[in-house]
């Protein structure tokens, strides 16, 4: 028996790579890309632990390269979906009970595994699939994976050691159990690491899940159930479900082991799951636990103070890279007048400068939006704008979908705070910015707070630090993450805990101690070491 009392210090964060051309890493990627671009995977549903192959079955195909089929993939039904239900909860019998030691040792190799041995995979099917460049793989489906695996050990060994005290005569202690039923996993496609985190923190303080993975990220996600497996985690601990999220989500709130949701995606889909989980609560043995991260719709507020450079900078990088489908892109921005017009020229010069095409080639900047629903909606947008009286198309603004999906980076200027493109989620490479007078910084800034029903992330630039401080407080609901003089994405695990509020989510902050809390039921003991004898109260005797 161990008997350890074994404690998890806080881990250093996964170096970023550089892939400089002939490095180790670089020829690894290369071999690897060349290797999945050269089959066609078939992903299978997985139910405890076995591969389930319905025939139904759709197609995975590279957002810059269209008619490239990477996967095919076997869609569930209703049969499958309530198997994997059974399924979670017989390996909830003994994964529930698996000291947490052990289940920390098997996330600790996951993490191991992916710094080595997976790496390039992980890398390479999130590039194709998911139309990453190098960085913005590495940063996500290596680095940020393996620190939500390692720092939520660190979390979890903080989150046991939290006891109360003892009393006179009296042992007290706190143990945390995992939820009595399945957590259901809906993920996105726009970061294999809160795909994977939405799976294994849930887990990793022992629990069992329904993973329903995006369509558009199955590649890399079926990768990821190889690692899971590799890495020794039973099976039936995850049960891996492509198809329909619609179909999944009824099946799975109707039933009495419904526990919880962990999610990810669009706010209409979040508060549809939402409803039905309030519909069925009388049929749950308890309340689950209601987790989400949902839209946004985030900001860059300009002070007259700002370096124009900066700004541009954040700009640019902060609303085009990832061609704008990170969750903390930004996609408004308010700015003094005086200084647009600088701002607006650097940015047409970074324009000018990067490249846009295939991820196979390591000098594109930019790459396609996900798919052609996506495309599609950038498009609706720019056209809006061409043809609105109040707005103007600065900077791009082309799209082409004979290869790929691509969307050129691209800025809509408006004197109309409320444009079109100011207040809704396109989730594409487009940032609106809205040119203010100079004198007006407090009405500027009570339009960023009132515009828009999200508050994910957001970002305020200036030198003057008082009129900084003023903005951020002003702010203070606008935004979960909210960066000084930097661009609002970029948040980090174990610096900076990401979730917002408003419509943004629950703001359980992955990447924190808050998030695990949410997985567990505390169960206090109390033990007495003299049982009492008499009844009566001192006095009284």
């Amino acid at each position: 028996m161990n008997n350890s009392v074994i404690t998890f210090p806080v881990p250093a964060n996964e170096p970023v790579k550089a892939y400089l051309a002939g490095s180790p890493e670089r020829v690894a990627l290369e071999k690897e890309l060349e290797r999945q671009s050269n089959l066609v995977v078939d992903i299978p549903i997985i139910i405890g632990g076995k591969e389930i192959r319905t025939g139904d079955v759709g197609q995975v195909t590279c957002p810059h390269d269209h008619k490239h089929v990477l996967a095919t993939y076997h869609k569930v039904s209703r049969k499958e979906v309530e198997m994997a239900v059974e399924a979670a909860m017989e390996a909830h019998k003994q994964w529930s009970r698996t000291p947490w030691t052990t289940r920390a040792a098997i996330v600790m190799k996951m993490a191991e595994l992916l710094a080595t041995k997976y790496r390039p995979i992980m890398n390479a099917a999130t590039m194709l699939g998911q139309s990453k460049n190098i960085f913005q793989a590495e940063i996500d489906s290596a680095c940020e994976t393996i620190d939500f695996f390692r720092y939520n050990v660190h979390y979890a060994s903080k989150i046991y050691a939290m006891q109360p005290k003892d009393g006179v005569g009296q042992i007290n202690h706190t143990e945390y159990r995992p939820l009595e039923g399945f957590v259901l996993a809906v993920t996105p496609f726009n970061f294999t690491s809160i795909a994977s985190n939405l799976c294994m923190t849930p887990v990793l303080m022992g629990n069992v899940a329904l993973w329903k993975p995006s369509t558009t990220a199955l590649l890399s996600n079926y990768y990821l159930m190889q690692l899971y497996k590799e890495a020794g985690l039973p099976d039936g601990v995850i049960n891996f479900l492509p198809g329909s999220g619609a179909l999944i989500g009824e099946v799975a709130t109707q039933s009495k082991y419904f526990s919880g949701i962990h999610f990810t995606g669009s706010t209409a889909t979040f508060n549809s799951l939402w409803r039905q989980a309030g519909q069925n609560l009388g049929k749950y043995i308890s309340y689950p636990r209601i987790v989400g991260e949902t839209g946004g719709k985030d900001f860059i507020f300009v002070h007259p103070s700002a370096d124009p450079k900066a700004v541009a900078t954040a700009a640019f990088c902060g609303a085009f890279e990832f061609q704008g489908q990170k969750c903390s892109a930004a996609s408004r921005m308010y700015i003094p007048k005086s200084l647009w017009p600088e701002v607006l020229d650097d940015m047409k010069r970074m324009a000018a400068e990067v490249k846009m095409g295939d991820v196979k080639d390591a000098g594109n900047y930019i790459n396609a939006v996900i798919d052609e629903i996506s495309f599609n909606k950038c498009q609706s947008y720019i056209d809006f704008a061409e043809q609105a009286a109040d707005a103007q198309v600065v900077l791009g603004g082309k799209c082409d979908k004979s290869v790929g999906w691509f969307v050129e980076p691209t800025v809509i200027e408006t004197s109309n705070p409320h444009f079109k493109s100011m207040e809704e989620e396109i989730f594409g490479p487009i940032i609106t910015v809205y040119p203010y007078d100079d004198d007006k910084v407090d009405e500027a800034v009570e339009l960023c707070n009132t515009t828009s029903p999200y508050g994910l992330t957001g970002a305020v630039f200036g030198r003057c630090r008082m009129a900084v401080e003023k903005i951020t407080d002003a702010l203070c609901y606008a935004a979960g993450d909210f960066d000084i003089n930097d661009k609002p994405t970029g948040a980090v695990v174990g610096m900076q805990p990401f979730g917002g509020a408003r419509a943004s989510g629950t703001n359980d902050k992955a990447g924190g101690e808050f998030n695990l809390i949410r997985w567990i039921i505390p169960r206090v003991i109390k033990e007495t070491l003299v049982s009492p004898t008499d009844y009566r109260y001192t006095y009284l005797k």
